[in-house]
């Protein structure tokens, strides 16, 4: 084959994949479409339960709608509805001991017929745990015996062969989202509560983490007293490896600033640095944060004034600490 007909042959089958994606995505996009249409009192009457449950949400399926429900269980515990996944098959075996009568069960099963699903709905019964039921069969007998039915119902999968669950695994995933999200607005659900579950990733540490969690403090704050020569103030920008040191009084109030950039300026006025004291080059009441503030809020404010320094001083503006953006870098508070 030519180096040309190859390429023409690369891209007639590149072509091919992409008619076969959009073909898969506009089957799910119509099962979704179709799904939104339906949604009725039902799903309003699956809010009012989960609301009204004391307990846990117990999400529970086989296979690949197991999968879909660890997806769900998830969701709802980062958005203020405590839940956890529970295997049916496991369930059977003594796991259903985890649990209680104050808890709620969400059962998934497109068919309605999952044994393993079926044969814990007595137990749920003897309990008097409400159970919703996810599935796409209106007439199934998960679907009877639930308290209510949410009917994910496709017209077809994705899957040419019809056999592996695609749209109605979509439909499935997107109706648990939406259950979701109807409980964290009626919750009054913030993005600090979101953060609280989430104090490992950025969002977090963007809404948790504080100045005074991360700044450097005591012998690592670059500081030179107010009356200082130059050179002295250089050796302490030598040390510390900030780029710039502060300049203080007897009650280590903060009065300047002196950067690299200040230096640069300082050289070209030719002044005689183991003459010149840091007062007369250094920036006058340079911009400065308090402990308490937002570790995000100070990249912010880092990033509207083109600085990647801050001082941090308390209420009688005594300096207890620097941060630098390396800090917030470091701390994970910079995506």
């Amino acid at each position: 084959m030519t180096e040309l007909s190859n390429k023409k042959y690369i891209t007639k089958k590149i072509s091919r994949f992409i008619k076969s994606a959009q073909n898969v995505l506009s089957i799910e996009i119509s099962a979704l479409n179709d799904l939104a249409a339906r949604l009725d009192e039902r799903f309003e009457h699956a809010c009012a339960l989960i609301l009204a449950c004391t307990g846990r949400i117990v999400v529970t399926g086989m296979g690949k709608s197991g999968h879909i429900a660890r997806k769900i269980a998830a969701t709802l515990a980062s958005t203020g509805t405590p839940a956890f996944f529970m295997h049916p098959a496991e369930a059977s075996h003594g796991d259903i001991g985890m649990i209680t009568e104050t808890d709620l069960v969400i059962a998934i099963s497109y068919s309605g017929e999952t044994p393993e699903i079926l044969g814990l709905l007595p137990s749920f019964k003897q309990f008097g745990i409400p159970v919703i039921a996810i599935c796409g069969k209106p007439s199934s007998t998960l679907a009877k015996q639930a308290q209510v039915h949410l009917n994910v119902q496709v017209s077809q999968e994705a899957c040419p062969l019809g056999l592996a669950p695609t749209a109605s695994t979509t439909a499935t995933l997107a109706i648990g989202d939406a259950l979701a999200i109807a409980l964290l607005e009626e919750r009054q659900f913030t993005a600090q509560d979101f953060a609280r579950f989430h104090p490992g990733g950025s969002l977090g540490k963007r809404l948790i983490m504080r100045v005074q969690d991360i700044m450097r403090q005591n012998q690592q704050i670059p500081l030179v007293l107010s009356g200082s020569l130059l050179d002295a103030a250089l050796l302490e920008i030598t040390q510390k490896s900030l780029g710039m040191t502060l300049i203080v009084n007897s009650e280590n109030q903060l009065l300047g600033m002196f950067t690299d950039g200040d230096l640069r300026r300082t050289l070209d006025r030719n002044l005689d640095i183991h003459k010149t004291k840091i007062d007369d080059v250094m920036t006058k009441n340079p911009k400065h944060i308090a402990p308490e503030m937002l570790a995000f809020d100070a990249l912010t404010i880092m990033e509207q004034l083109k600085i990647t320094v801050l001082p941090v001083v308390n209420d009688q503006k005594q300096t207890i600490g620097v941060i630098h953006m390396h800090d917030l870098l470091n701390a994970g508070v910079i995506l």
